[in-house]
């Protein structure tokens, strides 16, 4: 489970602090200290909406400097008092969103204490997830606050290249996609041209902002006499954040891994290769494969039982019909008979209240045998 009453935090430290502090600080705002544990902090607070303007601008600095922040990401969250909230919302849908998609998997987005600290220092395609969806749950979390009038640099999306203009009115209010995904980039910085995970991390990264943005779709409004259509009142918006969580899961499913043509004896590092077979259709300066696709260097652990990256599957519940088999990796499961009682046969009354009876009934439960 996600944790809701600490964060993890990192002083400035390198390379190491760069490369983690996406997928570490926006899912659970947290990124590497100097000297390479996880410390805990306090959670971050809510802005109060009464403050003077002096104490409010305070809190909103406090904000910005208990995500432990990177120097140049902590002076963007500074200059505009959205931004802070914003980030804590997109570590919330990101995290859930992730525990949801891998519910029925073995690796179930745990990201606890060391298994935390492991899983991102490795390049396997369950990091590169954690990329892709934080930095979508940003962009996708910054574009809904500059709609809804939360952030101070940026307002409603006008949308002004759809074709046939002059039969639109733009009086709603669009996400605002094309702020957000440049704030992501400029957040994200950009990839370094030798460290290979680096890039890899950045790819992802941009995966995740192309999928929000391959979800965007025009919604309209007619107006006119007996709804005639004569004038369309027209605006943008983003898919629902569950329909990116399942397009990055299928891209989870397909990822590509990918390998280095780096030459050990000089030192030096070349482009990212993709597997035999496949073409990267690179450019000749670019060393990044032109693939939509997840990409990872490194394969992945069984995650059946308890090690550097997982606790295991020991004592998981699991669904008999589904995924027992799977989850508990041909160690067996146990069955629990409980009595249970729920809410059923409701009712909704007039006025103003639901009826239900009591149901009891016997359930089985399925937990992995260690």
């Amino acid at each position: 489970m996600c944790p809701t009453s600490s964060w993890v935090q990192l002083g400035p430290g390198g390379i190491a602090a760069l490369r983690d502090t996406l997928a570490c600080v926006l899912l659970y705002g947290c990124t590497w200290n100097d000297s390479q544990r996880l410390t805990g902090s306090e959670p971050l607070t809510v802005l109060p909406l009464t403050l003077e303007p002096e104490a409010a601008a305070q809190a909103h600095y406090k904000a910005c400097d208990r995500l432990k922040l990177e120097r140049k990401q902590r002076r963007m969250c500074r200059r505009d008092p959205g931004v802070a909230e914003t980030l804590v919302e997109a570590v919330s849908m990101s995290a859930l969103e992730c525990q949801f998609q891998f519910r029925f998997e073995r690796w179930n987005c745990t990201l606890e204490g060391r298994y935390r600290a492991s899983l991102l220092k490795r390049g396997f395609k369950e990091t590169a997830f954690l990329y892709a969806i934080s930095s979508a749950g940003l962009t996708h979390a910054l574009a809904k606050a500059c709609s809804a009038g939360r952030m101070e640099r940026c307002t409603c999306d006008e949308a002004p290249d759809l074709e046939n203009r002059e039969a639109w009115q733009w009086g709603g209010c669009g996400d605002n996609l094309k702020y957000s995904s440049k704030f992501v980039k400029e957040f994200l910085g950009r990839r370094s041209s030798k460290d290979l995970r680096a890039r890899v991390d950045f790819h992802n990264n941009l995966v995740g902002v192309k999928v929000i943005k391959a979800g965007v779709e025009t919604t309209c409004k007619c107006h006119g006499v007996s709804g005639s259509c004569t004038v369309r009142t027209c605006w943008r918006q983003l898919a629902p954040f569950h329909e990116v969580g399942k397009h990055l899961k299928h891209k989870y499913e397909t990822a590509l891994k990918v390998g280095s043509t780096t030459n050990e004896a000089a030192g030096e590092a070349g482009a990212i290769s993709p597997p035999r077979g496949r073409a990267s259709g690179a450019g000749g300066s670019d060393p990044l494969p032109r693939t939509p696709e997840l990409v990872h260097l490194d394969d992945s652990p069984s995650f059946c039982l308890a090690g550097r990256f997982s606790p295991g599957t020991a004592g998981r519940r699991c669904h008999r019909e589904k995924n027992c088999e799977s989850i508990c990796c041909g160690r067996g499961h146990n069955t629990q008979s409980r009595v249970v009682t729920r809410p059923c046969q409701c009712q909704v009354r007039w006025c103003c209240y639901v009826e239900c009876r009591q149901c009891t009934q016997r359930e089985e439960v399925y937990t992995c045998k260690g």
